[in-house]
C-alpha cells in the first residue's frame, strides 16, 4: 500500500535537550511539500558534527533529530520535485548547492548555519508526543523516514552499498580539502591535524594528489598504524613534546610544511595549523567546525609574509554534481572508505557511537536501519 501522501509513523533517535543521551521515540513524519522529498533512510553516518551540535557548540535548536550524511530510498515527492524519483536511491549532503549561481561556490545556506530549525515554509515534518521535532542540518538522518529539500539531494547509483553514506559529509569534507580546497601538489610536505574521519580521509587526499611526507598529528597513538596505511609519513603526538607542536613540525621540515589541513575544530588547533606551514608560501585549511562564539586571534605577520589561511565547507564539492562521481569512485575501487567505519550498528545502539567519538576510540560508526 502506498504511503504518498501520508502521516508516517517510524523510529528516530531524539535530542530532547543539549548534553543528554538521545532517545528512540516513535515519531510522525509528514508528506513531503513543493520541491521537498521524503526519504527512507538505508544507512546514516555519525559525525563528530552531530557531538558538537549535540553538546551545545553548533547553535542547534531543541527537540531535534540529528544526522547529515546519509544514503536512503525516495518514498515520495512534493509538488516541483523533478531531479529524483520515488524508489530511487540518493545521498544526502548538508550543503544545499543544486542552484547555486557561482560555479566556484558550493553554498547557497550551508546547514549549519539555517538556524531556523524549520523548512522553507516554516514548519517541521517532525512531530512526537504532540510536540514538533526541528530539523538539523537541513536533513535530520537519525531516523527512519526524513524529509529534506530537493536541493539537498545527490542522486547515484541504486546499488551503492550502506558504506557511500560517509561521502555525504566525512570522507568528502577531508579527501575534498585536500584536493580541491589546498590543492596539495606532487612532492609536497603536509601535516594533518586530527586523526578522525575526516583526518583520515584528508590523509589520503595527500597521498593520491602525491605529497611526499604526510605528517599526522593526534593524540590517540593507537590510531597511528590505520593512519600509516592510508599513507602518513610519520605521526606525532603533540603531548610527547615540552615546545608548542607547530616549533616541532618546523623543525622536521626545515622551516614548515607546504600543506597544513585542520580537522579537529579547536581555535588552538588551527593556529597551530597556520603557523606549521612554510611562511612564504604555506597553506593552511581550516576544516574542523568551532563554536560560532569562537574566534582566531591571529598576528598580521603569519599572513604578510606569504601565508594563506582558507576554509573549506564539504571539500569544495558540488552534491548534486560530484557526489554521484565520487560514488562511482568507491564502487570502482578507486577511493576507498573502509578506513572511516569503526562499527556498524543499529538505530537503537546510537549513543554507543556518540561514546565512540567523545572517548577519541572511534573514527565513524554507521546506523543501519
Amino acid at each position: 500500500m502506498s504511503t504518498a501522501g501520508k502521516v508516517i509513523k517510524c523510529k528516530a533517535a531524539v535530542a530532547w535537550e543539549p548534553c543528554k543521551p538521545l532517545t528512540i521515540e516513535e515519531i510522525e513524519v509528514a508528506p513531503p511539500k513543493a520541491h521537498e522529498v521524503r526519504v527512507k533512510i538505508i544507512s546514516s553516518g555519525i559525525c563528530g558534527s552531530d557531538n558538537s551540535a549535540l553538546n551545545g557548540i553548533i547553535a542547534t535548536k531543541f527537540p531535534v533529530i540529528l544526522g547529515h550524511e546519509a544514503i536512503g530510498v525516495v518514498e515520495s515527492i512534493g509538488q516541483g520535485v523533478t531531479i529524483v524519483k520515488p524508489g530511487e536511491s540518493e545521498v544526502m549532503c548538508c550543503t544545499e548547492d543544486n542552484m547555486c549561481m557561482w560555479q566556484s561556490n558550493n553554498i547557497i545556506r550551508f546547514g549549519f548555519s539555517a538556524l531556523s530549525g524549520v523548512m522553507a515554509d516554516g514548519t517541521t515534518r517532525f512531530t512526537c508526543k504532540g510536540k514538533p521535532i526541528y530539523h538539523y542540518a537541513s536533513t535530520s538522518t537519525f531516523t527512519e523516514y526524513t524529509v529534506l529539500s530537493d536541493i539537498c539531494i545527490a542522486k547515484v547509483n541504486c546499488h551503492a552499498p550502506v558504506e557511500v553514506c560517509l561521502i555525504g559529509c566525512g570522507f568528502a569534507t577531508g579527501y575534498g580539502g585536500a584536493v580541491n580546497t589546498a590543492k596539495v601538489t606532487k612532492g609536497s610536505t603536509c601535516a594533518v591535524f586530527g586523526l578522525g574521519g575526516v583526518g583520515f580521509s584528508a590523509i589520503a587526499g595527500c597521498k593520491d594528489a602525491g605529497a611526499s611526507r604526510i605528517i599526522g598529528v593526534g593524540t590517540h597513538k593507537d590510531k597511528y598504524p590505520k593512519a600509516m596505511q592510508l599513507g602518513a609519513t610519520e605521526c606525532i603526538n603533540p603531548k610527547d613534546y615540552n615546545k608548542p607542536v607547530h616549533e616541532v613540525i618546523c623543525e622536521m621540515t626545515n622551516g614548515g610544511v607546504d600543506f597544513a589541513i585542520e580537522c579537529a575544530g579547536r581555535i588552538d588547533t588551527m593556529m597551530t595549523a597556520l603557523q606549521s606551514t612554510y611562511l612564504s608560501n604555506g597553506v593552511a585549511v581550516i576544516l574542523g567546525v568551532a563554536s560560532p562564539a569562537d574566534t582566531l586571534n591571529l598576528s598580521p605577520g603569519l599572513l604578510l609574509t606569504g601565508r594563506s589561511l582558507k576554509g573549506s565547507i564539504f571539500g569544495g564539492y558540488k552534491g548534486v554534481n560530484d557526489i554521484p562521481k565520487l560514488v562511482e569512485q568507491y564502487m570502482n575501487k578507486k577511493i576507498n572508505l573502509d578506513h572511516l567505519i569503526s562499527k556498524k550498528l543499529k538505530l537503537d545502539q546510537i549513543n554507543e557511537a556518540f561514546e565512540l567519538i567523545r572517548n577519541g576510540s572511534g573514527i565513524r560508526s554507521i546506523m543501519i536501519y
